[in-house]
């Protein structure tokens, strides 16, 4: 007979873990208060039927109704575990009966009075099976039935027995086994059966039951099958359980305390070679993350009971813990427990691994370096950086007032003042002005030219007409006027604007795609490699769709944490703010898109003429700086300033 069946409880003070259940029914037993319906709910193999037989038994014994029964009348004795049975006591699976007609016959059975016993119980097994006509025909009895029935309901999803039903019951939840009351229960079997077993057997045994105490005494029972005459080992319940032995998830701890990277891929190497499954890897590592947190916050986690670990691994789980900090080993935890889902399914389970491994070894994050995202965030920038800037010198003239080269005021977005008029032939020439006067006059801007000749570098500007005609009248020189600085080249105002929008985004993407990868690899640097197998698919409204073989790389990327940094270097290249999503699939048309065209080649310097280029967008012309009105060349007659220029 198998361990779980072999020491089935006979009585609610057998029942291991289950007190918020057992103590509320024997309190309502001892003192007469029977209802005639329950509903027993909780996770599979927790105790819910055995619990249930335990009710029928302490209701149907001769001494009763009592909460301990006696095991020695006749009903006690068939309703005992491995006992004949009882006719008064009637189990039904409703996974395999639960249709209306099923109903229909329980209920006329029911209205029969039982043969020797007290009550006819009727114990309904997986009761959220019953279909909706079968639960409609059960209701009416169950909602007033005779005074010897009662109804006891067992499910896993309480939820989906239908309200008039699940109202009309008294409702008992039941839940899995801690791991200490399970490692007692495990104990006790291996004692009872004349065995011995390790201490780290049961930390594995427990794990693998999931809290169960069915799932684990059978689990339990395989084990002892097949171990040998000096007992249960460590090394014989490995392989059978299939979980990630102690020693490869020590290498992973210390490679990650360390930073060792070589250490912690060689693991992860040791792991595929052994045939463990890599997500079975992944959660016996997050369990034991978990430990470690949890040490690391209360050092006497082992004492009370918050970390379940065996006397011998005390020691090295402390010592782990205290390599880590708090921050630390939290965000590791985190990282692994986000990435547990990636791995079922997957069809390149090392390459996961390796990325989670890679992941793991990447320092805390820092803030990025400010970034603009788009050419209005350039802006802005710049717009900032130009007001905390130190300003330009500039001229005051009489009467304190300023004067600007035009330059200045367009960018400033004023209109330059308009030229003086040259004075016409008939006019005298103006009496001699005072050195103030034409100091103030001198320093009249004349209108530039809408298209300057800028000189080579290093070659000196000739003097203006004005200042070769003033040098051999002998008049008071103006006061010293500051030189100007010349004036960037039209090239270089350009490079210090922002980036301007690109007149075709996805060509702009497709041709700097290994830039903006490396650009991408400096702020994330797995989001790096998993783009290097992505392909770019095309735009769609504000998205840029990129497609990748692989989903859960997909999905990777399309993670909020990977995501931003992809868009924050799109943004770069493309000149616009553009959303990043990817796909599964590498084919253009097959979400929509145009084939990419062929790159064109780069014109040589040998050949005859340039390949055909297509002709560049209004808005690709280079940026030039706004100029006034045209004016005369400053090579060709100049301006007249005055009568008195004028005329001589």
């Amino acid at each position: 007979m198998s361990l779980y069946r072999k020491y089935r409880p006979a009585s609610f003070a057998e029942v291991v873990g289950q007190e918020q259940v057992t103590r509320p029914l024997s309190a309502a037993l001892d003192s007469g208060r029977i209802n005639h319906a329950y509903l027993f709910s909780g996770p599979r193999g927790c105790g819910k039927t055995s619990s249930a037989r335990i009710l029928a038994r302490s209701l149907n014994c001769e001494r009763g109704p009592t909460s301990t029964p006696c095991g020695e009348c006749a009903s006690c004795r068939s309703l005992a575990p491995g006992g004949p049975g009882n006719l008064d006591v009637t189990e039904l699976d409703a996974a395999s009966h639960n249709g209306v007609e099923d109903m229909r016959e329980l209920r006329d059975r029911a209205y029969y009075a039982p043969a020797d016993s007290r009550y006819r119980v009727f114990i309904i097994d997986e009761a959220h099976m019953i279909s909706n006509a079968g639960s409609n025909a059960l209701l009416k009895i169950v909602e007033e039935p005779p005074e010897h029935l009662i109804f006891i309901f067992a499910t896993t999803e309480p939820e989906k027995v239908i309200g008039t039903i699940r109202s009309r019951t008294h409702h008992y939840p039941f839940r899995l086994l801690t791991p200490q009351a399970m490692k007692g229960l495990l104990a006790r079997t291996v004692e009872a059966e004349g065995m011995s077993v390790e201490d780290s057997v049961y930390p594995l045994v427990i794990r693998a039951g999931g809290g169960s105490p069915r799932d684990s005494l059978s689990i339990l029972d395989q084990l002892l099958a097949g171990a040998g005459p000096g007992g249960l080992t460590y090394q014989e319940a490995l392989p059978l359980l299939g979980v990630t032995d102690l020693s490869l998830l020590d290498a992973t701890v210390d490679a990650l305390a360390g930073g060792d990277k070589a250490r912690l891929f060689a693991t992860i190497d040791d792991v595929i070679e052994t045939g463990i499954e890599p997500r079975r890897f992944v959660s016996d590592l997050l369990d034991r993350l978990r430990d470690l947190m949890v040490l690391e916050a209360v050092p006497e986690a082992l004492e009370m009971g918050l970390v379940d670990a065996p006397a011998d691994r005390a020691e090295v789980l402390r010592a782990q813990a205290a390599s880590f900090s708090g921050p630390q080993i939290t965000r590791l935890a985190d990282q692994v427990n986000s990435r547990v889902a990636d791995l079922r399914g997957a069809t390149s389970p090392r390459l996961l691994l390796e990325i989670l491994a890679a992941h793991l070894l990447l320092p805390a994050e820092q803030p990025p370096a400010p970034l603009a995202a788009s050419p209005q965030q350039a802006a802005k920038a710049a717009a900032q950086a130009a007001s905390s800037s130190t300003p330009s010198p500039r001229i005051t003239g009489a009467g304190g007032r300023v004067y600007e080269r035009p330059s200045q005021r367009a960018a400033r977005g004023e209109q330059p003042p308009a030229p003086a008029p040259a004075p016409e032939e008939g006019d005298q020439a103006p009496a001699p002005e005072t050195p103030t006067t034409r100091s103030t006059q001198v320093r009249r801007p004349a209108p530039e030219p809408e298209h300057p000749a800028a000189p080579p570098e290093g070659q000196k500007k000739s003097p203006e007409p004005q200042q070769r005609e003033e040098a051999p009248r002998g008049e008071a020189p103006a006061a010293t006027v500051p030189a100007e600085a010349p004036e960037p080249p039209a090239r270089e105002k350009r490079e210090e604007t922002p980036p301007e929008r690109a007149a075709d985004p996805l060509e702009a993407i497709r041709g700097a795609w290994a830039t903006l990868r490396e650009d991408v690899g400096t702020r994330n640097r797995v989001a790096q490699i998993m783009l290097t197998e992505a392909t770019v698919l095309g735009i769609r409204e504000d998205t840029l769709v990129l497609g990748h073989n692989t989903g859960a790389l997909a999905a990777r990327l399309n993670a909020e944490k990977n995501n931003k940094d992809i868009v924050a270097a799109v943004g770069q290249v493309a000149g616009l703010p553009l959303k990043v999503h990817c796909v599964v699939g590498t084919d253009p048309a097959a979400q929509g898109f145009r084939s990419a065209p062929a790159p064109q080649q780069p014109w040589q310097p040998g050949e005859s003429a340039p390949r055909e280029r297509r002709a560049p967008a209004p808005e690709e012309k280079p940026t030039e700086p706004e100029e006034p009105a045209r004016a005369p060349s400053v090579w060709g007659k100049p301006a007249a300033l005055g009568g008195a220029e004028a005329s001589g």
